[in-house]
């Protein structure tokens, strides 16, 4: 029996002293297993941090070769635009001269004229816009015509009211409704009629200019004592001109033409209040022949 339990304590002993080791080890796995598992989340949040990062620099690049992409498109577009205004602008040149050289065939004389006006209205100010306006040969001559016919007869070169145009060898002079009628009315103004006299020393001067005056209206029904439609206002507005030019300022009435042209032959669409009021209009036409027209470009002979 002694025996025996001289033999259990050291067993004993050997077990608490195992137990003590295997306790230590445990303590010291647990300890590295958490300083893995912290390092291992704090990995984890520099992955995700870094793949946001990632995300977003892709973004932005994205975003970027978006907007260069547009801005190249955008340059594309107007280099384009440029492109097509310039070959509109060379077409509508090149059938500008073509009309000039082929139909109003223009002598030296007549180039000279209008080189003088041109030079005459370079010398004061407030016409150099218009001057640097005038891109090719017929717009010198529409303004260099507009600007002879209206300094003869005494009108102001700024009145709106009086616009002065030339196709070919016809000029044409646009009096504004405004100025010429009361609204719906073909009776005509004092200020219509003080015009009609400047216009009528232009006619009178030149025996063999033949005068046709025409009448527009806006594309508004109308209906009334004063008229049953726009075509009989128009034919009344042309003849009330007719009978001024005839009755108050002698111009002989077999070189006068009478036209109506109603609510049609429009130069703007009927789709605006100032666009109507452009369109009611009364139109005088001059038709002269072709010296009597290269007169008309010499501010020496104009009023004459």
């Amino acid at each position: 029996m002694k025996k025996l339990k001289l033999l259990i304590v050291p067993l004993l002993m050997a077990g608490v002293f195992t137990s003590c080791v295997s306790k230590k080890k445990y303590v010291d796995s647990q300890s590295k297993w958490k300083t893995a598992s912290e390092n291992l989340l704090e990995c984890n949040d520099d992955l995700i941090s870094a793949s946001q990062d990632i995300a977003k620099l892709k973004a932005d690049l994205a975003a970027a070769e978006m907007e260069v992409g547009n801005v190249t498109k955008y340059r594309q577009e107007q280099i384009q635009n440029l492109k097509e205004q310039i070959t509109d602008l060379q077409k509508n040149r090149d059938q500008q001269v073509m009309q000039v050289e082929g139909l109003t065939v223009l002598s030296q004389a007549a180039s000279n004229n209008v080189d003088k006006t041109l030079t005459q209205l370079g010398e004061k100010d407030r016409y150099i816009n218009l001057l640097q306006a005038a891109r090719n040969k017929v717009d010198s001559i529409n303004l260099a015509l507009a600007v002879n016919l209206k300094s003869s007869i005494g009108l102001d070169l700024d009145d709106k009211d009086v616009d002065i145009k030339v196709d070919k060898t016809v000029v044409m002079i646009n009096l504004s409704d405004a100025m010429m009628y009361n609204s719906g009315s073909f009776n005509l103004t004092p200020r219509a009629k003080e015009v009609l006299g400047k216009i009528s020393k232009i006619i009178k001067s030149r025996p063999e200019l033949e005068v046709m005056v025409e009448g527009y209206t806006d594309n508004q029904p109308i209906n009334n004592a004063v008229a049953q439609d726009n075509w009989e206002l128009s034919v009344k507005r042309s003849t009330s001109v007719i009978r001024v030019l005839q009755d108050t300022y002698g111009v002989d009435p077999n070189r006068l033409i009478a036209a109506g042209r109603g609510e049609y032959n429009t130069m703007v669409p009927n789709n605006s209040t100032a666009n109507m009021a452009m369109n009611r209009r009364t139109r005088i036409i001059l038709m002269p022949k072709l010296n009597q027209f290269y007169d008309l470009l010499n501010p020496d002979m104009v009023s004459k």
